[in-house]
């Protein structure tokens, strides 16, 4: 054969189980015999394998998962296969190119001879580990350069996954601030808290999604829902029914005429027909003594009121899920509510943990159960959204497998102001706690 195998070194059990073996495939063709792969040396415990290719087309069939390292021949003529790479035109470092193309995850060696300085630095640049010029090829220097283009390309690709999952992670930052709005509620007395976990581990975002916001005639209109499924594509889809929400909303759209327009969203943007959405949303009066209610396949919110252990809201009259029946129809409940209350909406999420090592459930029931327990603990606010999440993730004995949004309005009439005639605005602004700082024009309530 132009290249012949060489024989390997009988290394002794104790080198050789110290380290894996490695696996070389030298693709040259040199019909006079003028090159021979010298034997590798396993002085730092595994013996290096060669494979011989004298062409390409015999280096593909070649090529397979254990090879660690490529030793190219510069030198080897341009086949038929590297015309995909030099694009019409004739290119010193075409082979090169087409074994860099195929074997985009193994390291590779250029061979060249000493008067190629400059097509093997040319070489390095184009994506070759190293270069080695032929009449210096020994042993001890064919293995060092091994073990060195073995290092460098796994370097090289775990610091090309590192800047992907940088990259990944700031397009999920941006999404995830589509995600999870800042609250329009300039001029209400009603302050607001959130909290978001997404289902999946070490995820940024999920399928659910929420917001609040305040029109001019004094109405404050909250909503939250959930994209079945988990992961970026059902946030953006979320990113998106939010945005409609808003914009339909401020536009004076409310009830059963927005749900529908949001219907005709969901069905334009999503993949498939089995994707749907569920949606809860509340509108509340200007004097934040009742609202109007509208449930599109959500579970209901949760009132607290003053002095009275909190409930579930009526949720007989509810709609399908957005995204199941093409001429569903959302009517909307008026909900008294009275001067001062908690009304905290939540996604599927926070109710459908595991309880225990086994399959029961936490269910709205336990979690009205859980939420008077943490009242009567003196919990309010913030401090009551992170106990409840917490509290339901250790119920579940671990991260929870769907995504958990929970959202909280109160109001207190005490501190409440009169609005004066014509719905002029007034902005009662809590100072807020030690060590919890409200963003701006967000207030944190006590629940």
């Amino acid at each position: 054969m132009p290249v012949p195998v060489p024989q390997q070194c009988s290394a002794p059990a104790e080198e050789t189980s110290s380290g894996a073996g490695l696996t070389l495939l030298v693709i040259e063709d040199d019909p006079a015999g003028t090159f021979t792969a010298p034997e590798l040396s396993v002085a730092a415990g595994a013996r290096v394998r060669i494979r011989a290719a004298r062409n390409l087309t015999e280096a593909g069939r070649l090529l397979t998962d254990d090879v660690d390292c490529i030793l190219l021949d510069l030198a080897l003529p341009a086949g038929a296969e590297t015309r995909g790479d030099r694009d019409g035109e004739e290119d010193g470092l075409a082979t090169l190119k087409h074994v860099l193309r195929i074997a985009p995850r193994h390291a590779v060696l250029a061979l060249t001879a000493e008067d190629d300085a400059e097509l093997a630095a040319e070489a390095v640049r184009v994506g070759a580990q190293d270069y080695l010029f032929r009449g210096e090829l020994d042993s001890r220097l064919l293995s060092r350069a091994i073990r060195y283009a073995v290092e460098r390309k796994r370097a090289d690709v775990a610091q090309h996954q590192l800047t992907e999952s940088r990259l990944r992670a700031q397009e999920n930052a941006r999404l995830e601030r589509g995600l999870l709005p800042t609250p329009l509620l300039d001029g209400s007395d009603l302050r607001f808290a959130a909290r978001y976990r997404p289902g999946r581990s070490r995820a940024l975002l999920g399928g659910d999604f929420y917001d609040t916001v305040r029109t001019p005639d004094g109405t404050v209109h909250a909503m939250i829902g959930d994209v079945c499924g988990h992961g970026p594509d059902e946030a953006a889809l979320g990113v998106e029914l939010r945005i409609a929400w808003r914009a339909l909303t401020l536009a004076g759209l409310c009830g059963d005429e927005l749900l529908s327009t949001l219907q005709q969203v969901l069905e334009h943007e999503r993949e498939s027909e089995e994707i749907f959405a569920t949606l809860c949303t509340v509108d509340i009066a200007p004097d934040g003594r009742r609202a109007g209610l509208c449930l599109a396949g959500h579970p209901a919110p949760l009132i607290t009121r003053r002095g009275r252990p909190a409930q579930l809201l009526p949720y007989e009259d509810g709609g399908p899920a957005l995204g199941l029946l093409p001429r569903a129809r959302w009517p909307r409940r008026q909900v008294e509510l009275g001067g001062s209350w908690s009304l905290m909406m939540y996604t599927d999420g926070l109710i459908e943990g595991r309880v225990g090592d086994g399959t029961q459930r936490l269910g709205q029931d336990g979690m009205v159960a859980m939420v008077n327990r943490q009242l009567a603990d003196g919990l309010t606010g913030e401090d009551l959204l992170e106990a409840a999440v917490t509290q339901v993730r250790e119920l579940n004995g671990g991260e929870l497998t769907d995504d958990v949004a929970v959202l909280l309005l109160d109001r207190d009439e005490e501190t409440a102001r009169p609005r004066p005639p014509g719905g002029g605005r007034t902005l009662n602004i809590p100072r807020p706690r030690p060590g919890l700082a409200a963003p701006a024009g967000v207030q944190r309530p006590p629940l």
